[in-house]
């Protein structure tokens, strides 16, 4: 199975998981509810692409020059050829499978294969410091366990994080002139666009959550 094939169906999966209990249990579903059900589902996959970049680092380190020959050699996108890679599903969680996902994007941000950067360290961090509190808001938002003060809170921590982080990391990426090594079309495609997810919907949590908070309520997730 392709790798992106394999990576949409674990997302679907786990955002199907979410809107199933809520149409079920709540007779419908909110559109809000769905954005977050997917993006709180894509951040756990991506959590567990990011601890695959912690042991597998140097894997990374040596496979970035692989994928920098195969984009001179073929003009392929790197990024392309890697979700079109056939995956043997025996192989679906194989660390280092999903270290290639960084092995790739280091061709468009070098970062990725250099340990002493900060678009290293802090996509490590987030696998380690947020699946489990991702997980925990994920559900509080489907099944409403927790109160809304707390599930509030909660998002406002993680929320404003993901803002912060992803922000600090494009600055980062201008600043050291990162840019210039790549076309336009890939800042903005590979950087740009594939960044701003984790800027506007944590954005939309932030509102999403301090509503919780005010509202002592989940009306505003359609609850």
């Amino acid at each position: 199975m392709p790798a992106g094939l394999l990576a949409a169906l674990k997302i679907a999966l786990l955002a199907i998981l979410g809107i199933a209990h809520r149409v079920y249990w709540h007779g419908g579903i909110d559109i809000t509810f769905v954005v977050f059900a997917l993006f709180l589902s894509t951040n756990l996959v991506i959590c567990f692409w990011e601890i695959c970049l912690f042991f597998r680092r140097d894997y990374i380190e040596s496979r970035f020059a692989h994928w920098q020959q195969h984009r001179l050699r073929t003009g392929r996108s790197p990024a392309l050829a890697f979700l079109t890679t056939k995956v043997p599903l025996r192989s679906a969680f194989s660390p280092t499978v999903w270290a290639d996902v960084w092995a790739a994007y280091s061709v468009y941000d070098g970062s990725y294969a250099d340990r002493r950067t900060y678009g290293f360290n802090v996509d490590v961090g987030n696998g380690f410091i947020t699946a489990i509190p991702t997980l925990i808001l994920y559900a509080a938002f489907t099944t409403e366990f927790l109160s809304p003060l707390a599930a509030g809170i909660l998002g406002i921590m993680f929320f404003w994080q993901w803002t912060y982080a992803t922000s600090i990391y494009l600055v980062s990426f201008f600043i050291a002139k990162r840019h210039r090594d790549i076309s336009r079309g890939e800042v903005y495609g590979m950087i740009l666009a594939l960044n701003a997810t984790w800027i506007v919907v944590p954005l939309l949590g932030l509102y999403v959550s301090i509503r919780l908070v005010v509202d002592s309520s989940y009306s505003v997730l359609g609850g």
